[in-house]
This record gives C-alpha cells, sequence and structure tokens, in this order.
C-alpha cells in the first residue's frame, strides 16, 4: 500500500504481458502485473498440449506487430520461454496466486483501490486483461459425479487408444479432435449445427479431410440430451435417438465472460455481458482499461493482444498528468536487448 503503481494489470495472459513490457520499455517506472495462477499465461500452459503450433497470424488473419514486441510463430514452449524472457528482462513487480476481488476508484484521490483477498494495490491506472478460458462454458444437462473423471475441458489427462467424443464446433474443438486421432485415439466430434460456421479455413480442411480417411468422424447437425453411467463408461444419450458409449467426453464450447466482475467494477457491458470500451481500449471509467481475451468479440488472437498493450499504454502516456522521457528509455532498452527491436 506504500506504492501507488503508474498502471496495475489484472491478468498475466498475452494482453497483460504486452501491457507491462510496453509500459517497461516506454519507462513508466511502477508497473503491477496480478495474476490469480501460479505463473503468466495460464490458459497457453493449461489449454495448450506439448509442442502445440502457435501462429502470430491467426484464423488467417495477417496481424501486424504494432509495438515493440517481435511475437513470431513457435510452439507452446517457446511462447512461452519467450514471455519469460521479456518478463525477466523488465523491472515489472509481479503478484502471482493472487486473485481480484474488487477495483474501486477513489474518485477524491484520483486513485484505483484494487482488493484481493489478502493484501490491497493502488494504481493511476488499471488494466483488466482476463480471459474468458478461466471459466469454460458448461453443457445444460447434468454430468453425473460418478463419470466426472472421464469429462474433460482440455486435453488433462488424456491417453492413447481412448474412444472419445469431442463436444464443439470452434477452432479448439478442431484442433482437439484431430491432434488426439493423430494419437491414435478413436474421435468422434459433434456439432449441433450441421455446418462449421466459425473454423478457420485450414482446421475445417483438416476436419474434412480426417473424416474422409475415417480417421475420425464428424456427427453434424447433433445435439446430447444426457449422460450416464454405464459400467464405469460414458453413455451419451443424443438428440436423434441413438446412444454410444465412450471413455472420455471433452467439452470445447468456449468460456464466457466474467460479467459478474465488470458489472461489480463499474465498467458497462453489452446486452451479451461484453464491455464497452473505444478505439484505445478505453472502458467508461477513466484509465480503467480492458484487453486481451476480454476485448474480442470471437476468439483471442495472442498478437492482437500484444498490439492492444501497446495503443492502452500510449493512451495512458498522453493523458497523464506525469512526464515520462520514454524517447531515451526506449533507445536503452533495446541498446541492452538488441534482439527485441522489431
Amino acid at each position: 500500500m506504500n506504492i501507488i503503481y503508474d498502471i496495475a494489470i489484472v491478468g498475466g495472459g498475452p494482453g497483460g504481458i504486452g501491457t507491462a513490457v510496453e509500459a517497461a520499455v516506454h519507462g513508466v517506472e511502477n508497473i503491477l502485473l496480478i495474476d490469480k495462477a501460479d505463473n503468466h499465461s495460464s490458459t497457453i500452459r493449461k489449454f495448450y498440449k506439448a509442442n502445440k503450433r502457435v501462429d502470430k497470424d491467426w484464423k488467417g488473419q495477417t496481424i501486424d506487430i504494432e509495438g515493440n514486441i517481435p511475437f513470431m510463430d513457435g510452439t507452446k514452449e517457446t511462447t512461452l520461454n519467450f514471455f519469460d524472457k521479456l518478463l525477466d528482462e523488465e523491472k515489472i513487480d509481479t503478484a502471482f496466486n493472487t486473485e481480484v476481488e474488487n477495483i474501486v476508484k477513489n474518485e477524491e484521490e484520483d486513485i484505483f483501490l484494487i482488493s484481493t483477498s489478502t493484501q490491497s494495490f493502488r494504481a493511476k491506472a488499471v488494466v483488466i486483461t482476463i480471459g474468458k478460458m478461466g471459466k469454460p462454458n458448461m453443457p445444460s444437462y447434468k454430468i453425473p459425479p460418478s463419470i466426472k473423471e472421464f469429462i474433460n475441458f482440455n486435453l488433462d489427462n488424456c491417453s492413447m487408444g481412448e474412444k472419445i467424443l469431442v463436444v464443439g464446433g470452434g477452432n479448439s474443438a478442431a484442433e482437439y479432435a484431430y491432434e488426439l486421432a493423430d494419437e491414435g485415439n478413436t474421435v468422434t466430434l459433434v456439432y449441433r449445427k450441421d455446418e462449421f460456421t466459425r473454423l478457420n479455413p485450414e482446421n475445417e480442411d483438416i476436419l474434412y479431410q480426417y473424416n474422409g480417411q475415417e480417421k475420425l468422424r464428424l456427427r453434424m447437425n447433433t445435439d446430447i440430451k444426457s449422460l450416464e453411467n454405464e459400467q464405469g463408461k460414458v453413455k451419451v444419450n443424443f438428440d436423434d435417438g441413438y446412444y454410444t458409449i465412450y471413455d472420455r467426453i471433452i467439452y470445447a464450447i468456449g468460456g464466457t465472460s466474467p460479467v459478474d466482475f465488470l458489472k461489480k467494477v463499474g465498467i458497462e457491458v453489452d446486452k451479451e455481458g461484453k464491455p464497452i470500451y473505444d478505439e484505445h481500449y478505453r472502458t467508461n471509467i477513466p484509465r480503467l482499461y480492458v484487453a486481451g481475451d476480454i476485448a474480442f468479440n470471437t476468439g483471442g488472437s495472442i498478437a492482437a493482444a500484444l498490439n492492444h498493450g501497446y495503443h492502452i499504454v500510449n493512451s495512458f502516456l498522453r493523458r497523464s498528468g506525469k512526464i515520462y522521457s520514454h524517447t531515451h528509455k526506449v533507445e536503452e532498452f533495446f541498446k541492452n536487448n538488441p534482439e527485441f527491436r522489431s
């Protein structure tokens, strides 16, 4: 509480890392990165399988890096190492294993008070970069407790040779399905619509290719009515009157925007519960920004989230009462870290 941070960032994903590093590069001195997980990039760590490809250009869109972080194509491991390097190089305070409960602006002091279960922080500006994957969407029907160990929302605990049902019609569902098929599992992907509407072209091509080669099965225009325990396995009752027994189900039906937290903080949201913000990612509360997954209308792009951080920092610098000598700070940073000049 003795420190008043210039920028406090809630969420340690790419949007949070991008904001923190851009702030440091531009000479902002007191920066705090908070995350409820035990390290940064928890979504990548938890939901990406080993050696998963991580592309700069996402969903077929070419993303130009606008800031100072030269993010490139890689794998899960190289991406995490890159973010480690960025955070290690900068003088950024971190508070991991720390979940933010509320953010309140003290209008008299013009300072934000960030409350957690164990401590509080003060900051002149706050950036909320929490993701949508922290709370995966749950199916409307009941999951019997006796089969919960066979229900996944990512690829954790999957093994080879299983009969697996993947539920969903997005890119995560597609990637789960064909990666599991490549590992020798018998995979069915079930989707409630008769055609895919949210897949990037590459994933859609692979799915239909694998379906045609009988490497996996697509079960379109079909929904699940209920689940049962069938002698220690998962019996899935479909709405077409048929059922199938599986070893495991993986749900990839998206995450939800943490609308309750946003409303508690005072951020205005639209009818779908998404935060309302302007072209500089500013919300209705001055110097309270949103970035990363929570600021996307559909899915998230790492490169775009890094760009969010760049624009937020520039907006903050333009509107801050404190003048930062960021020009020479940028040159000093690149002189010491030539590999970061994009």
